[in-house]
């Protein structure tokens, strides 16, 4: 997922130096983010903040909310398969079902079973 304004593309928003924030006031900063929705604001020519619209505030929170979703959905389904294989592993009667599968034919495909030889 990507979000509306990366940290690593700041160098292609729109810019405006500090010192004409001072000399165009609020109204002017406004009018600029009313275009873009959002602008550097430099000072000698390294960017020292970004000024963002509601919108694309908004925006950037709703990506991260889908973003923090998405994982805590994947982590959940990573867990709830974990603890399925772990009540597995404890059952009871587990060690004797290990040791009667290794004992057994196996067909396995092409792929090699691990295990001591009776």
């Amino acid at each position: 997922m990507t979000l509306p304004l990366k940290l690593d593309a700041i160098e292609d928003l729109p810019r405006t130096p500090a010192s004409d924030v001072k000399k165009l006031g609020w109204r002017g900063v406004m009018k600029a983010i009313g275009r873009r929705g959002k602008v550097v604001v430099t000072n000698h020519n390294e960017p020292e903040a970004v000024i963002l619209s509601t919108e694309e505030y908004a925006a950037i929170l709703r990506a991260l909310r889908e973003a923090a979703a998405t994982q805590a959905s994947a982590l959940d389904e990573l867990r709830h398969r974990f603890d399925e294989r772990l009540a597995l592993l404890q059952a009871a009667d587990a060690g004797e079902r290990l040791r009667s599968l290794m004992r057994g034919p196996a067909k396995l495909g092409g792929k090699v079973k691990v295990g001591a030889s009776h």
